[in-house]
């Protein structure tokens, strides 16, 4: 199964694209989108939905991870964020792929095992699960790959839950 992952953004998006055959999770491809700070908002919201539209054509992703967005005090920049994961949102859908959203807790949880796990905990565990030489840089790409790595322990959870309820 090939996973998409994203951290969402208007500046920049983070994706990692992983391989998961069993309990084995290979990175495909990794890096980010990128868009053009003072740019009108309606130009950054199409250069990420035509990107996010590429790498589906080029990755051909089985299913697509969001990270759900959480944001507690800027309300103008969650606002063009969450555009943005509606236009990358749209983008996975209209190519009929299935969507799979975590929260953070969520992620840091499935990569560190623990919940309230530091950003530089995750970076290097992710690091360390894909056997990589470094920590993805900017973060968004270690976010988004921290990401596809929760989708697919989830995915095997309840891929492993279905099986013992249809029996």
């Amino acid at each position: 199964m090939r996973i998409l992952g994203i951290d969402p953004g208007i500046a920049i998006v983070g994706f990692g694209v992983v391989d998961k055959e069993g309990s084995k999770i290979t990175p495909v491809q990794y890096g980010s989108i990128q868009t053009v700070a003072h740019t009108p908002e309606e130009d950054r919201l199409l250069h990420v939905y035509e990107g996010m539209v590429q790498l589906i054509d080029k990755y051909k992703p089985d299913t697509v991870a969001f990270e759900k967005l959480f944001f507690n005090r800027n309300v103008t920049t969650a606002m063009i964020v969450s555009q943005a994961r509606g236009v990358m949102i749209l983008a996975a859908v209209q190519k009929g792929l299935p969507i799979g959203e975590y929260t953070p807790l969520q992620v840091k949880q499935a990569v560190v095992g623990y919940g309230k796990a530091e950003k530089k905990q995750v970076q290097e565990m992710v690091r360390i699960y894909l056997r990589l030489k470094e920590v993805p840089k900017p973060d968004d790409v270690a976010d988004a790959l921290a990401v596809a790595i929760c989708h697919a322990h989830s995915y095997t959870l309840n891929s492993m839950l279905n099986e013992v309820l249809r029996k």
